[in-house]
């Protein structure tokens, strides 16, 4: 089974089409980092800052999120610092639902994502106060 971070990389590369060469231009990373980074299935260390900044260049994604699945293929949890602004803070409700639907089917996942698009759109009018 693939780990985050790999799960992370294919959805992106296949939603978007992109190649491991279009990453690594738009993120100014060696396409080799890339593909290891892709295909490894147990990262060893975590990558250093560059990569993961440059990785989230070239997906178009949060720096917060490549790394959180980086560190997720590596085994680690980050925990919040001190000087995480509160709002930043890691939900563990939202941390559950993440790791639970990376273990699902294609096709389950495929399914949550429609459930999800159809409550944020009537989250407006059925929660006037959250958001």
């Amino acid at each position: 089974m693939a780990n985050a971070l790999q799960q992370m990389m294919r959805q992106r590369l296949d939603r978007q089409g992109w190649s491991y060469g279009d990453v690594a231009r738009r993120g100014g990373i060696p396409r080799s980092t890339v593909h290891h980074l892709a295909t490894t299935d147990r990262l060893v260390r975590m990558p250093q800052p560059a990569t993961l900044e440059g990785l989230s260049r070239g997906l178009d994604l949060p720096l917060d999120t490549v790394r959180r699945a980086a560190a997720e293929a590596c085994g680690i949890h980050l925990y919040p610092t001190a000087e995480d602004a509160p709002e930043s803070r890691p939900d563990p409700e939202v941390d559950l639902l993440i790791a639970s639907v990376q273990r699902l089917s294609s096709d389950d996942r495929r399914h949550v994502a429609a459930l999800v698009e159809s409550l944020l759109e009537r989250a407006p009018k059925d929660h006037p106060n959250e958001g």
